[in-house]
């Protein structure tokens, strides 16, 4: 099967300076993207499969070309892709149109991981590759069981007054509907959709479940910082974290 992997990332950061090129438990964080991706694909002997980076950050490319994990292809992004508000799946539709054309491969799947997820397993690149294999869905994305519940336990200012996002009368949080926090840690794309230019909430969307305290929004440097002391813990007691950090040793 081809797969196109992709890691996108932009120069600088609005909440922490630098934020993709940060060194993460000794390592530049982004290498642990490609760590989970090497270990992955040596375990797929027959895969035709590429990696791309898409970045505007010539540090960040440097850190690309210089990394003894994994060749990468590299695609310097367009200045009308990195503005504040374009859409990643815009920049990923680029990904996939300009390595289509370097590779003259017609991609099975395409699968992005965000950068700033250090705590990814080969278990959930497995996962979600083989959901979107299985199911006729356009998009399938990671996720974390939701601490809030808003049937239940989560309110919006509504005037004077705070009331319960969604009204209910659900009286504990198992009565609710299950609910979700996307993680952003994973997608995996049918390329013919992604041509399309559309949201993915317009195509059939799934999902997989990843760890849950895996995952933190890096928006703060506590929240790196935090992340950090997580990930230290998770890479020493258990070995399917582990092995992503022991691959860099080598």
């Amino acid at each position: 099967m081809k797969i196109l992997f992709t890691i996108c990332g932009r120069a600088g950061s609005k909440g922490i300076k630098n934020k993709n090129i940060k060194e993460f438990l000794g390592y530049p964080l982004p290498y642990y993207t490609l760590s989970a991706l090497d270990l992955y694909l040596k375990k797929i002997s027959n895969s035709e499969s590429d990696i791309v980076l898409n970045t505007d950050s010539k540090e960040l490319i440097e850190l690309f070309e210089k990394n003894p994990i994994r060749p990468t292809w590299i695609i310097e992004r367009e200045e009308n892709l990195g503005q504040d508000n374009t859409p990643k799946i815009a920049v990923i539709k680029n990904c996939l149109e300009e390595m289509k054309k370097r590779t003259q491969k017609d991609y099975d799947m395409v699968v992005d991981l965000d950068i700033t997820s250090p705590l990814r397993r080969i278990f959930d690149i497995e996962n979600i590759i083989e959901e979107k294999e299985k199911f006729s869905y356009d998009v399938v994305f990671s996720v974390t069981d939701s601490r809030r519940n808003p049937y239940f336990n989560m309110v919006k200012k509504s005037g004077e007054l705070f009331e319960r996002v969604i009204k209910s009368n659900f009286n504990s949080r198992q009565e609710a509907p299950e609910i979700y926090d996307m993680n952003a840690s994973i997608y995996a794309y049918s390329p013919q959709f992604l041509l399309t230019g559309k949201n993915i909430f317009d195509g059939k969307c799934g999902i997989i479940k990843m760890y849950d305290t895996g995952i933190l929004d890096l928006d703060h440097e506590n929240d790196f910082e935090l992340m950090q002391v997580i990930a230290n813990f998770l890479f020493n007691n258990d070995e399917t974290f582990g092995e992503i950090r022991k691959n860099l040793l080598i």
